[in-house]
């Protein structure tokens, strides 16, 4: 018996997701836990497998496609199973198996009362990299044309399009559909009226129109903004911060430490790590500030716990655990994977791991265990040249640590200016949580191990 496939919910923040690729055609023998898809979720690009065995007989949702929890996505069924009524009932198009080379067209013939007509496929069907999409009422698995090109090249050999549908590649057609494009509307500079990737940089967004002032009509016309669809860890992202600080009392401190020491020790162990692993390993990791103060963060939290610590309607919980949430900056937005037990593994340990993840979050690898349950974050955009910034909390944690640069300034020696180096940080606390002195002593702990840092590699 035919059964639906829904799309299940592959992270645990996840409420939509864009099916960025099928692994299985119409007609593949699925076994269970087989790959089906990719879907690309509010912070990973995740794995949809099968958990059920037969034949997917039928695709109905297009790579690329937004698609909402529990929405159906395919039929896995029995082979040669007619399926064609539930597919009708759900009103949804159907994408149809590629074939591999053009098909010629059988002479026509004049259809009797034995043989009805065939049925005709929608005019505006539109493409994807499975195949063409075209209408459920008209029939499963109805094949039109050869298999499409996943690239923006034009095919050599294209025939016309005589019903009306607009020539575009699969490429083309997701630029389109990001930026919120009708290709019925762009105008084709392609061979037999294909459109061609350039063509969507004059073609506007649906719903957008040129802006005219309404004092000056015959003045300039004003450009369209770019429309760029809410990827779904955009949507996230917003919804997430808007909680944290409309329901979050943040309060903030600042403090600005002698960072000195810390470069010194810094470039020092660099140094020795560069000699020792030389024949050896001649591309060992090397150690960032943000590694040195990973470790001392966890550190600090051990000497004041009240700061690795979240708030409940019922109690307040101090974690016993040290897990540190490190923000890194992907294309989308930001993700923050977590150093488990960051507290006891060696800043060597917590170096490698921190480019692990965030390699594997730039690629969207990262698995939804390894970006939940952090008990603090840290976000450092000291890379970027910031002096100084404050972070939004990340829910449930009781606060975040803001990093900046490392500053070159003059500082008083003695009664004299030497030549120093600062740095500077703000803790934003969940004021249901953190007092003001239980944050100011964290940072206490906190500078005094930055400042002497070879307690850091001690702890």
């Amino acid at each position: 018996m035919a059964k639906i496939l829904e799309m299940p919910k592959l992270s645990p923040t996840m409420e939509e997701g864009v099916l960025s690729i099928w692994h299985k055609r119409a007609g593949d023998t699925i076994a269970v836990d087989d790959l089906l898809a990719e879907v690309e979720t509010d912070k990973a690009t995740m794995e949809f497998r099968a958990f059920d065995q037969g034949t997917l007989l039928v695709l109905l949702v297009a790579p690329g496609a937004q698609v909402k929890l529990g929405q159906p996505v395919a039929i896995l069924g029995a082979p040669g199973e007619d399926v064609s009524g539930l597919v009708g009932s759900l009103g949804a198009p159907v994408v149809a198996a590629p074939t591999a080379t053009p098909a010629a067209p059988p002479p026509a013939a004049q259809p009797s009362a034995a043989q009805p007509p065939a049925p005709q496929p929608s005019p505006r069907a539109s493409a994807s990299p499975q195949g063409d999409v075209v209408s459920a009422k008209g029939g499963a698995g109805i094949r039109r044309g050869s298999a499409l090109d996943r690239t923006a090249q034009e095919p050599e050999h294209e025939p016309e399009a005589t019903d009306g549908r607009v020539l575009a590649s699969p490429y083309v057609r997701k630029i389109a559909r990001d930026r919120g494009i009708d290709l019925e509307h762009a105008v084709a500079s392609g061979k037999r009226g294909r459109v061609l990737p350039e063509d969507l940089e004059s073609a506007r967004p649906v719903g957008t129109t040129a802006l005219v002032p309404a004092a000056a009509v015959t003045g300039p016309t004003l450009a369209a903004p770019e429309a760029r669809p809410l990827s779904p860890m955009r949507k996230t992202i917003a919804r997430r911060l808007v909680e944290s600080k409309s329901t979050v009392p943040h309060f903030y401190l600042t403090v600005d430490v002698d960072a000195a020491a810390l470069v010194a020790l810094r470039e020092d162990l660099n140094r020795r790590l560069a000699e020792a692993t030389a024949k050896d390993a001649p591309n060992a990791t090397k150690l960032s500030v943000n590694d040195l103060l990973v470790k001392a963060v966890a550190l600090a939290l051990v000497r004041v716990p009240e700061c690795n610590a979240q708030f409940t309607e019922e109690a307040l919980l101090i974690h016993r655990r040290v897990d540190i949430s490190v923000a890194v900056a992907v294309p989308d937005g930001l993700v923050t994977p977590v150093v488990r037990d960051a507290d006891k593994k060696s800043v060597a340990s917590i170096a490698a791991e921190v480019r692990e993840l965030a390699r594997r979050a730039r690629a969207k690898k990262l698995r939804p265990e390894e970006m939940s349950q952090g008990t603090f974050s840290i976000s450092n955009l000291g890379m970027f040249g910031i002096d100084s910034f404050a972070a939004v909390i990340n829910p449930p944690e009781g606060a975040i640590l803001a990093v900046g640069r490392v500053r070159d300034e003059a500082v008083v020696v003695n009664g004299g200016l030497a030549p120093g180096k600062r740095l500077g940080m703000t803790l934003s606390c969940d004021h249901r949580v953190i007092d003001g002195a239980v944050g100011a002593a964290f940072l206490a702990e906190l500078r005094a191990l930055i400042e002497r840092p070879l307690l850091i590699l001690a702890g």
